[in-house]
């Protein structure tokens, strides 16, 4: 089975098409410069070069057209005819307390979705235009939402609730959602495997680390807690997010700085986190290269983001009362071994200790563990799009 799976963002989109029996991506790509002069179609086909079109993108609906249209082409496509599109998976920032799991979309899912909106300004328009372009160009393909806040759902109220006055609960559905879902709950099934245990017998500590990071505590394989919340702004200290803060902060910088409630979350989302601390770049490649030629902001900004990781994992290992395995995942966490020995240097009380020299793998799937430590420690690529797709088959089989 075929599934083309969308991940629209407000200017760019990014696409695979997956036979997911043999989990061979037959061609990915990206859109980017949506509604924006300079416009591309990148596309690369399996076992092939990328291949980079200038084309105009006015609106996503085109884009779409121009993805099908180079799946399609007698040089760089991998179909004949969009009925071999069997299907289409996108991924959906938030589905609010609406969605337990992924569904097949119909007309009362998109009002649903619509609904969200407010729950996700910046992520649920795209993904919505998204996929809307898609049933236009693809009417008869049935079509699935796969939520990064389904995975989280199973959290119990005690971990989801703010203590805030109950009533803005029940009005305004304020409440910790989580985000990243779908890589969590793939690297967590993952880990299992690597493992060689049942994971509903596991307690995993899932640290997705890129620009935007969080961490899950999976008992039994289900999301207990997360570090993201409302919104993807908690927990970590992030590329350019400030991560959990005392929110008096917040009216003390609009005070003193006299900014709006745009120019307070564009300061707490664009600005903060490990650029903000650096005052170099969000990109920890950037952040570590400057540390070693002597920055100490940069080597400041890299111990903050550590620090919170370290934090994170103890408390979650409090929460389930134990861990098995640790994983690390998403850019940083599968790339950076720097970032993944501060972030459980000191936890070999727990159990945790990594052999240094395998800890310098990049990208790729291994146990970094010490013969005799007792808790795993496992770095594993996340492949959400294989994820979104299986769920994709796992809908339509329903």
């Amino acid at each position: 089975m075929k599934v083309l799976v969308i991940n629209a963002g407000s200017s760019s989109l990014k696409y695979q098409l997956i036979d997911v029996s043999s989990k061979e991506v037959l061609a990915k790509g990206l859109c980017d410069r949506i509604g924006i002069e300079g416009s591309i179609l990148k596309h690369t086909k399996s076992g092939g070069d990328p291949v980079i079109h200038e084309v105009s993108l006015p609106n996503h609906k085109v884009a779409i057209k121009e993805v099908i249209n180079a799946l399609l082409d007698k040089e760089i496509g991998v179909i004949s005819d969009v009925s071999e599109i069997d299907a289409v998976g996108h991924r959906v920032v938030h589905g609010g307390e609406k969605f337990h799991y992924s569904v097949l979309i119909d007309e009362n899912v998109m009002q649903a979705l619509k609904d969200c909106i407010e729950l996700a300004p910046l992520h649920n328009p795209p993904n919505i235009i998204g996929i809307e372009a898609c049933k236009n160009i693809l009417p008869d393909t049935p079509m699935v939402a796969v939520f990064d806040t389904a995975f989280h759902q199973t959290m119990p109220k005690h971990a989801y609730l703010y203590a805030l006055p109950y009533d803005v609960y029940e009005k305004y559905g304020v409440r910790k959602y989580g985000f990243h879902g779908t890589s969590h709950k793939y690297v967590s099934e993952r880990a299992a495997e690597m493992l060689g245990k049942p994971l509903e017998q596991l307690k995993i500590i899932t640290c997705h680390l890129g620009n935007g990071a969080s961490i899950c505590a999976v008992s039994g394989g289900k999301s207990m807690d997360t570090s993201m919340g409302f919104t993807p702004l908690a927990g970590l200290a992030m590329g350019t997010r400030s991560g959990t803060i005392d929110p008096a902060v917040i009216s003390y910088l609009m005070d003193k700085e006299k900014m709006s409630i745009k120019d307070i979350n564009d300061y707490l989302n664009k600005q903060s986190g490990v650029l903000g601390i650096s005052g170099v770049s969000s990109d920890f490649r950037d952040i570590q290269a400057a540390a070693e030629a002597g920055n100490e902001r940069a080597a400041l900004a890299i111990e903050i983001f550590c620090y919170r990781v370290k934090k994170y994992i103890g408390e979650y290992a409090a929460v389930m009362g134990g861990v098995d395995a640790v994983v690390f995942t998403a850019g940083i966490g599968e790339n950076n071994p720097l970032v993944r020995e501060k972030s459980v240097a000191g936890l070999e009380y727990m159990g945790i200790e990594i052999d240094l020299e395998k800890n310098q793998v990049k990208g790729k799937e291994l146990d970094i563990s010490k013969p005799s430590a007792k808790v795993r420690t496992l770095v594993i690529p996340t492949n959400e799009e294989l994820a979104i797709a299986k769920e994709t088959v796992a809908i339509l089989s329903k």
